[in-house]
């Protein structure tokens, strides 16, 4: 392999890797990697993505065969706009702007990027969340804050848990478990009527709508092998969610 097809295969890798980690559908990091890898010079583009791995081929010159290699994708989160901000790279690259180094450097700058809101703007944006499902769900405006409450105990679990274990879906139990029994308390201490409501309305947040959205697109995009895989996922978190809010039912109520 030459040196300006490694280093063309690594950056398109590196950039199917981060969209597919920060939670891009499917077809759209294929469509990202071929577009790059066409805008190259190469000729034969072939992609294959799952929701743990990129597998990207192409033929440097006429008559040489296809080269090929593969990235596996472990962590899986989301932030759409690390997405967005591959994308554009992406497209100024495909355009002529940018050169294979200068999207290297660019693709590590937003790999290196952190969140950006603090840590306590996102729990509060959970609690808000919260209090407004409840009330969304038919309760009423005494219990908005306890679902609030509730909604921001059980996102910080979930940070904190998914900062400690790397056991998949222990964090969605734990969260569950503890926004829900968060709920019960606090209507027991006579904050909010309708426990129900605040329960749900806490547990919103950690619904993964995003994957489910995403599992919907790729099936319907023909995609079936990553729809599948990212559906069973998004079903998997659900059932953790309902796990952790039985278990707090059987034992406070």
């Amino acid at each position: 392999m030459g040196a300006k097809a490694d280093k063309v295969m690594d950056v398109c890798l590196r950039a199917g890797e981060l969209m597919l980690t920060y939670g891009a559908e499917t077809y759209r990091v294929e469509e990202t990697m071929e577009r790059m890898a066409k805008a190259a010079g190469f000729r034969n583009v072939q992609c294959f993505t799952t929701t743990t791995g990129v597998f990207l081929s192409f033929e440097e010159k006429k008559g040489n065969g296809d080269l090929m290699q593969m990235v596996r994708v472990k962590d899986r989160m989301q932030d759409l706009n690390k997405v967005a901000e591959v994308n554009q790279v992406s497209r100024e690259f495909t355009g002529g702007g940018l050169t294979v180094q200068e999207v290297e450097r660019r693709l590590e700058e937003i790999f290196a990027q952190k969140v950006e809101y603090p840590i306590y703007v996102i729990h509060f944006g959970a609690g808000i969340a919260g209090g407004g499902f409840s009330y969304l769900f038919g309760g009423g405006l005494f219990d908005w804050i306890p679902a609030f409450a509730a909604a921001v105990l059980a996102s910080i679990t979930l940070l904190e848990i998914e900062k400690l274990l790397k056991v998949r879906f222990a964090s969605e139990l734990a969260a569950a478990f503890i926004g829900s029994s968060a709920g019960i308390a606090l209507v027991t201490l006579g904050f909010g009527n309708n426990v129900n409501q605040i329960i749900i309305g806490s547990l919103m947040p950690l619904v993964p709508g995003v994957p489910l959205t995403n599992a919907v697109r790729d099936l319907l995009s023909g995609d079936l092998l990553a729809g599948m895989s990212r559906g069973v996922e998004a079903l998997l978190t659900s059932l953790s969610i309902a796990s952790g809010v039985a278990l707090s039912i059987s034992i406070f109520m």
